[in-house]
């Protein structure tokens, strides 16, 4: 059985504002497991990315994580110092961002910066951290990569970049991988590369990944477990396939019935999720997707519903799970 890498614990992080505190992430628990690819899925705002961030503990002010346990290989990230932080990121836990072309530095030439994460961790001299960013792009199939070293962030593609930024963030053989939407910006194409190729990585790395997207025909293709988010908290987990095929929660029936699918008739309707999400700052009282559920009852409005066992390995936090 594979050992448990990640294990976070009722983590809540909020941000304290002019307008009130933010609710962003409240009592959000998941793990992962060795060479494991766990999805979180969710609209914009629902906390995925501030998830990531806590657990890299990259939150600033006036951001703070409030309260829980971020239990790495057994050691809780919350408790580390300076140095011991500097040594896990990178090495030992490795984040591609969303944008990568705000993400690289944009007077640095590509091999300058993956050099530089390789020298910091991997304590190698100037010549071998050069060669080493150069197998890198080798491995990310950059063409004619050892020339493109001196090559700039911008005279790269949005696919080109996306994939520097995987070679940076694997270049220390990382026992965590953190993908926070990575193929946003990419077409079709494009992101169907980028996808493989991080798999692809990942199982000779023999990484764990976090994947982080909006995105459920990525989740299809590329997680074995999946947790959906919605106002800051998980509201179902499951293994992949047992969410496709039969979702628990109304929020995750929904997001399902969004998808368009190659079957469906000419000129049908889209369906949509009506409303919008809670104000994270005053979250209604109650269950925070009562106001957008079809299947709302008086006790939704009152009771927050815990996240509960509904089926084989599948939780939900829904007094009437399934349809």
């Amino acid at each position: 059985m594979a050992e448990r890498l990640l294990d976070v614990e009722h983590l809540r992080t909020q941000f304290f504002t002019r307008s009130g505190v933010v609710k962003a992430v409240e009592d959000v628990s998941l793990y992962l497991d060795e060479g494991e690819t766990l999805g979180v899925v969710g609209e914009s705002g629902c906390g995925k990315s501030v998830t990531s961030l806590s657990i890299m503990r990259l939150i600033d002010k006036p951001g703070k994580i409030v309260s829980g346990r971020i239990l790495f290989q057994g050691n809780d990230v919350l408790e580390m110092d300076q140095d011991e932080l500097v040594k896990l990121r990178g090495e030992k836990i490795a984040m591609i961002f969303q944008d990568p072309m705000t993400s690289l530095n944009p007077v640095y030439t590509v091999g300058y910066q993956i050099a530089e994460a390789v020298k910091a961790h991997l304590h190698l001299d100037d010549q071998a951290a050069w060669n080493r960013a150069g197998e890198m792009l080798e491995r990310v199939r950059i063409p004619e990569a050892r020339r493109r070293l001196k090559h700039y962030p911008h005279e790269f593609s949005g696919g080109m970049r996306q994939r520097v930024m995987i070679a940076i963030a694997l270049s220390c053989n990382p026992q965590l991988l953190i993908a926070d939407e990575p193929t946003t910006a990419l077409d079709v194409t494009i992101q169907a590369q980028v996808l493989e190729l991080m798999k692809g990585l990942a199982q000779e790395f023999r990484s764990a990944t976090l994947l982080i997207t909006h995105d459920l025909g990525v989740v299809a293709g590329s997680c074995d477990r999946v947790n959906v988010m919605y106002a800051g908290r998980i509201v179902e987990t499951a293994p992949t396939r047992t969410m496709f095929a039969r979702p628990a929660h109304p929020y995750t029936q929904a997001l399902l019935a969004a998808v368009p699918r190659p079957d469906s008739e000419r000129g049908s309707r889209l369906a949509a999720i009506g409303g919008q999400p809670p104000n994270l700052v005053n979250l209604p009282p109650g269950c925070p997707f009562a106001p957008r559920c079809r299947k709302v009852q008086p006790r939704c409005r009152q009771e927050l519903p815990p996240l509960e066992t509904v089926g084989i390995d599948q939780k939900a936090a829904c007094f009437y799970p399934y349809d």
